[in-house]
């Protein structure tokens, strides 16, 4: 690898870094070639030369944030055992999310997405990152129990990712009422560990009941 080429290189993570820092701490309506430049410590014509535009530059640093961030909690994800082990997970995520900055910066991502043309795609394919590896966890725990007949991992997924993300948003207005809604998704994993733990005959009572109530025969 050339100078030129490392150079280059560092230059665009300063910058992606940079536009996230800048997103978190000025919010989407300062976010400029300047702002970013500024905090990135460029020159703001490196932003065009690296990206073509602001929106790139943004798009970019939104999919170089999001993998990141996965990559941190990959490995635990990956030693999950249940749902109720999700579900913990999700919510120490979340506080350790929210200690450094990260759902101010899901916030101005996705009040930016509504006017940067190129921040929607980017925010979804972040939080596909996300989908990815919870579905990863259900399709592995909701295995041999009696909901795994009867669930679509896929869609159960995007539910837990877009229940963490609204209560991320709603944490802002009422953080009481978050925190009473990770709780009572808490609860409610717990109540789901303990039908996984009923006996054998208990179990075929309930996959017999959910197959009555789902019409499956």
């Amino acid at each position: 690898m050339s100078p030129e080429t490392a150079k280059s290189l560092e230059t665009k993570t300063k910058l992606l870094e940079g536009a996230l820092r800048t997103l978190t701490e000025q919010g989407i309506a300062k976010t400029s070639a300047r702002t970013v430049a500024a905090t990135a410590g460029v020159n703001q014509a490196l932003v065009f030369y690296h990206f073509g535009s602001v929106d790139e530059l943004l798009a970019a640093a939104c999919r170089y944030g999001a993998e990141r961030t996965v990559a941190r909690y990959r490995a635990r994800l990956e030693t999950v055992t249940s749902l109720s082990e999700l579900l913990a997970l999700g919510r120490e995520i979340h506080e350790q999310e929210r200690t450094g900055g990260h759902v101010t910066l899901l916030g101005q991502l996705l009040a930016g997405a509504q006017t940067h043309e190129a921040l929607g795609p980017a925010t979804a394919a972040g939080l596909d990152l996300w989908i990815v590896e919870i579905e990863k966890v259900l399709r592995r725990v909701l295995a041999g129990t009696p909901f795994g007949e009867f669930t679509d991992p896929a869609g159960l997924a995007r539910a837990v990712a877009a229940s963490f993300v609204g209560i991320e948003l709603y944490e802002g207005v009422d953080a009481a009422g978050a925190a009473a809604a990770l709780d009572a998704l808490e609860q409610l994993g717990m109540l789901v560990s303990a039908l996984e733990e009923l006996g054998p005959v208990a179990q075929r009572a309930v996959r017999q009941y959910l197959r009555r109530a789902s019409g499956k025969r």
